[in-house]
C-alpha cells in the first residue's frame, strides 16, 4: 500500500536524521540513512558505516528477518548503481530483496549513479518515487556541495560578548562562553570532517582543535590552517579557500576563527551556516569578531542570513543562521 505524501516525508526525515550517525566517519562517502517500513512500523534501519561501507541500504537489508513483501524502503540518497570491489551496488541489493516500493529523498549527482539507481529499480518492476526532501538535502549538503561545487559545506563558529568582542584587547579569549556552550561546540566539531583556524590564531593560541567529549574523541576532525606558509605536523595548509577542491574530499568544514579567517570565508561567500555563541558579558574595547568584509553599503549586508534556531546553553545563547541563497 502506498503511504500518504505526508507519511512519506516523515519517513524520509527519519532516514535523514538516522544518517547523522554516520557523519563524518563515512567519509569520503556521504552519510546516508535508510528505514524499511511495513504497515506503518519500522522493520529495519541502517546508516553508512565508517570508511563508507557497508552503505545504509546494505545495513538495513542485513537486519531484515524474512522477505520484504509489502514493505517500503525509505532512503535519503538515491541507491548507488555502480559496482565496487567493496561490495555490490545498493540498487542491485534492492532488486534482489524485492520490496514493494522505494522512496528516495534526493537524487545522486555522482555521474556513476545519477538516475541509474532509480531506473534499475523501475526496470525490475519495483515502484519508486523521488520525493525531494529538505531534511535529506540538508543532511547531504556537504556531499552535494563537494560533488557539484568542488567545495565543502562551511560552518563558521563565533563566540562573542554582548558587545561583539571575541577577546579582550590584550588577546585573552579563554573563556568567553561557559562549559555548556563549549561542550556544544565540541559536539559540532565531531560532526565535521575538518576544522580550520587562521595562521594568527594558530601561532597565538596553539589550539588543539580536537573533540574532548567522552566517547567522541575518535571523531576529532582533520586540522587545517589558513596560511601562505607551511602547516605544522599533523595539520593541512590552505592559502586560497576559493580554489576548486582546495579542501580535497572534505564535505563538512568547521571554521573557528579568528577574525581574519572568518572574514576570508565571508568575503568569498563560502559560509553556509553561522553559529553565534553569545555570552552575557561586556568587555568594552576588545578584538572584533570579523575582519573587513569589503562592504560599501548597508543594503548589501541585508537579506543574507535567516535564523534557523536558537537555544540557551547555560548562561549563554546560541543562535544558528543559515545563508539565504
Amino acid at each position: 500500500m502506498t503511504a500518504s505524501p505526508d507519511a512519506d516525508r516523515r519517513w524520509l526525515a527519519a532516514a535523514a536524521a538516522l544518517s547523522a550517525r554516520g557523519r563524518p566517519l563515512s567519509a569520503p562517502n556521504p552519510a546516508v540513512g535508510c528505514v524499511i517500513v511495513r504497515q506503518g512500523r519500522v522493520i529495519a534501519r541502517g546508516w553508512t558505516q565508517p570508511g563508507g561501507r557497508p552503505h545504509a541500504e546494505a545495513m538495513a537489508l542485513a537486519g531484515v528477518s524474512g522477505d520484504l513483501a509489502g514493505a517500503t524502503v525509505y532512503v535519503s540518497l538515491e541507491p548507488c548503481a555502480h559496482a565496487s570491489v567493496r561490495g555490490p551496488s545498493c540498487a542491485d541489493l534492492l532488486v534482489a530483496a524485492r520490496p514493494a516500493r522505494v522512496v528516495v529523498g534526493h537524487g545522486d549527482p555522482d555521474p556513476r549513479t545519477a538516475g541509474a539507481g532509480l531506473a534499475r529499480l523501475r526496470a525490475a518492476g519495483i515502484a519508486t518515487d523521488l520525493l525531494p526532501s529538505p531534511a535529506c538535502a540538508a543532511a547531504l549538503a556537504g556531499f552535494l556541495l563537494r560533488t557539484t561545487a568542488a567545495r565543502p559545506h562551511v560552518t563558521l563558529k563565533l563566540a562573542l560578548t554582548l558587545d561583539g568582542a571575541i577577546a579582550l584587547a590584550n588577546g585573552q579569549s579563554r573563556w568567553i562562553t561557559g562549559p555548556e556552550a563549549r561542550a556544544h561546540c565540541h559536539a559540532e566539531r565531531a560532526r565535521a570532517d575538518a576544522i580550520l583556524v587562521g595562521g594568527g590564531t594558530l601561532r597565538a593560541d596553539a589550539p588543539r582543535l580536537d573533540v574532548r567529549l567522552p566517547g567522541l574523541e575518535p571523531r576529532s576532525p582533520q586540522r587545517w590552517v589558513l596560511t601562505r606558509g607551511s602547516a605544522p605536523d599533523g595539520w593541512h595548509a590552505v592559502a586560497d579557500v576559493t580554489a576548486p577542491r582546495a579542501f580535497g574530499d572534505v564535505q563538512w568544514l568547521f571554521v573557528e576563527g579568528g577574525a581574519g579567517a572568518a572574514a576570508t570565508f565571508l568575503r568569498a561567500d563560502l559560509v553556509d551556516r553561522l553559529l553565534l555563541y553569545r555570552a552575557p558579558i561586556l568587555v568594552g574595547p576588545g578584538l572584533g569578531a570579523v575582519g573587513d568584509l569589503g562592504l560599501e553599503t548597508l543594503a548589501s549586508a541585508h537579506g543574507r542570513w535567516g535564523i534557523a534556531s536558537q537555544c540557551q546553553l547555560g548562561s549563554d545563547t546560541l543562535t544558528v543562521y543559515d545563508r539565504c541563497r
